[in-house]
């Protein structure tokens, strides 16, 4: 694939066999990791306008998928008074498309490293303006069935997408040398995607008296982003043509968009770091999404207003940290500190979800909404890069960053039909939902303050807390704990991951039994 390094020369300390750090190396589209850089002397590095147009192509379809993802969480009201629902059967609404995201995704992932991300973005958007279609086609006949149907097919499309963007990020940048910063970019512009497509939703209904008009719209929205998807393959495939890949500039890792074989081997000895990540993400991201889901409603309960006017507090909860995102990108390329910013999160959503909890005025809540957002706009960004850089290898980040879609989504099943029933047990109140998301939050303070202790202590850890410059000096170092991963320390070390993984599994067990008890026990007619 293509793409800059930006790094300070004077820091770094080439390893032995790793030619040039800040060389840049040639690369069909078709190479594998191993491969990139070879047999291609004509290619030149790529400029500056092919860059910023890139990140602004995958910044536009991130804004047009992200602009129909909070959608059905604003009109939460609305579609259980519209399709006759309760509580327990809108949560299996979201746990429909969680179920299949939690089946599939992680196939979606190691497809995603083999073939590339452009390519799975293309039929991805394809499949999921059929899904958008088909749920739209249900508000407009009232259809409770055809709406969760219409969401599993959508579920389809949204797992093949969700990949593929950020492998594609992951072959163009390394760590702390533009990963982060493009993440944080195309994150920022998401959300102000999401935050028009929520903050909107009750509106649409309101002023057109049929509040299926608002899933049409996300079926136009859906349009455009496959028109531009579209221009990105193309653009994709000219790039490869014309400009060269690059490598790490600490580990002379090569990066490549795809790979020659797949590589399972790789994915299920993602090192123990790699895991310690997931477990915050575990607890923080399930509580955001989750809370996130029903604040709308909340909003309503807590400060006696309408939807519209809820649905416009709720999408300022969520996104009004579009503009922290970006720059928090920046930060992180430039000084790390990744464990400490994960803590930060952590601790601001615990204080929001405690001040929900137990402050149930109206200052109270208000307080704690802009608590949260200000916190969680910490979250996906960090730990995303944390992600890739934890890992020994990039060409599997697309199944590492896979089995964190799938571990949030099983988590997710299984938190939201235990709240469906409390609420609907307690007279569809959130006084008692709110400790759920409470001590979800205080086990990421668990886990975080877990993280910090362990970075002190080791190394492979710690590397998360460096700068750009500390890592670049020490790129000789990062091989060597590489080399000693695999070869001083390999069967240990095999049998984490492999621990961690059946963990995962159960996990993904688990929220199936959830998902069938909430199906068999919900009333779904």
């Amino acid at each position: 694939m293509i793409f800059y390094s930006t790094s300070d020369k004077n820091a770094e300390r080439p390893t032995s066999g790793q030619k040039n750090a800040f060389a840049v190396t040639t690369a069909k589209e078709s190479g594998s990791a191993s491969s990139v850089g070879q047999g291609h002397p004509k290619q030149v590095p790529v400029p500056l306008t092919w860059k910023l147009a890139s990140i602004l192509l995958v910044s536009a379809i991130g804004f047009g998928s992200q602009w129909s993802s909070g959608i059905t969480g604003a009109m939460k009201s609305t579609l259980k008074k519209e399709l006759k629902i309760n509580n327990t059967q809108f949560a299996l609404i979201e746990a429909s498309e969680d179920f299949m995201v939690t089946l599939l995704m992680l196939i979606s992932g190691i497809v995603t490293d083999r073939i590339g991300g452009a390519g799975a973005i293309l039929y991805g958007n394809a499949i999921y303006s059929v899904g958008s279609i088909m749920v739209a086609a249900a508000a407009q006949i009232r259809s409770y069935k055809f709406f969760v149907s219409g969401r599993v097919i959508l579920a389809l499309g949204d797992i093949a997408t969700q990949v593929a963007q950020y492998k594609i990020f992951s072959s163009w940048f390394p760590p702390n040398n533009g990963f982060a910063s493009t993440l944080g970019l195309e994150l920022g512009i998401g959300k102000i995607g999401a935050f028009v497509g929520k903050s909107s939703a009750n509106i649409i209904a309101k002023n057109t008296g049929n509040f299926a008009w608002v899933f049409w719209v996300a079926v136009f929205m859906n349009i455009f982003t496959n028109i531009m998807t579209g221009i990105f393959y193309w653009f994709t495939r000219v790039a490869n043509r014309k400009f060269c890949s690059i490598d790490d500039p600490a580990t002379g890792e090569k990066l490549a968009e795809k790979n020659k074989k797949f590589e399972l081997r790789k994915v299920l000895e993602l090192p123990w770091v790699f895991w310690c990540i997931q477990a915050f993400s575990l607890l923080e991201t399930s509580t955001a999404i989750v809370f996130l889901q029903n604040a709308t409603e909340l909003a309503e309960q807590r400060f006696g207003t309408d939807s519209v006017t809820a649905g416009w507090y709720s999408a300022t909860l969520q996104y009004a940290g579009f503009f922290i995102v970006p720059c928090l990108g920046v930060f992180i390329d430039v000084f790390g500190n990744r464990i400490s910013l994960l803590t930060f999160c952590g601790v601001g959503v615990f204080i929001s979800m405690c001040l929900v909890n137990w402050a149930r005025t109206t200052s109270g809540t208000a307080a704690a909404f802009g608590i949260y957002a200000f916190a969680y706009s910490f979250g996906p960004t960090t730990i995303i890069d944390s992600i890739r850089t934890s890992m020994w290898h990039s060409s599997v980040f697309g199944s590492a960053y896979a089995l964190k879609i799938t571990m949030n989504n099983a988590m997710n099943i299984i938190v939201r039909v235990i709240t469906g029933v409390i609420q609907d047990r307690d007279n569809d109140s959130y006084d008692n939902v709110t400790i759920v998301y409470m001590v979800l939050a205080a086990g990421s303070v668990l886990v975080s303050m877990m993280l910090v202790m362990l970075s002190w202590k080791s190394v492979d850890l710690g590397n998360l807390q460096w700068t750009r410059k500390k890592r670049i000096a020490r790129g000789e170092f990062i091989n060597e704990r590489k080399r000693a991963f695999y070869e001083e320390n390999g069967a240990r070390n095999k049998l984490i991951s492999m621990a961690c993984f059946a963990s995962l599994a159960a996990l993904v067990l688990g929220s199936w039994v959830a998902y069938f008890w909430g199906v068999a026990t919900g009333n779904n007619d």
